[in-house]
């Protein structure tokens, strides 16, 4: 475990502040808190850059799931400028968790992200 322990849990946190975002004012300046300018976002469903694009992104997730936030699955774990950390959609109703992954970022000096990986372990028919 390394001693920047704080610097990926808080990057964590940001990112998780991002995608629970709803409100377009309060999404945009939560990614831009998380990532940097030239930051890229890609998983099996979208590969984005820069702060417009990843907004949009978390936006349709949010269309695609109303009613669903991201939660984290277990500790966040880093070393040098990478931390990886496990996630999952929850339906705020019932609790239920339909999606879930894991991503693993890679950090600016200033803690921002500059490149996530995600990676999908569970997702609903059809989706």
């Amino acid at each position: 475990m390394s001693v920047n322990t704080d610097r990926y849990q808080t990057a964590a946190a940001r990112y998780f502040e991002a995608w629970n975002a709803t409100d377009p004012g309060t999404l945009g300046k939560a990614v831009a808190e998380a990532w940097a300018p030239e930051g890229r976002y890609t998983d099996p469903l979208a590969d984005v850059a820069g702060h417009a694009q990843i907004t949009a992104v978390i936006a349709a997730a949010h269309e695609q799931f109303p009613g669903f936030v991201f939660r984290p699955l277990g500790a966040v774990d880093g070393h040098h400028d990478t931390a990886r950390f496990g996630w999952e959609l929850v339906n705020e109703a019932d609790d239920s968790a339909p999606v879930a992954g894991f991503d693993v970022v890679t950090l600016s000096q200033d803690g921002r992200i500059l490149r996530v990986l995600g990676f999908l372990d569970r997702i609903p028919a059809g989706a």
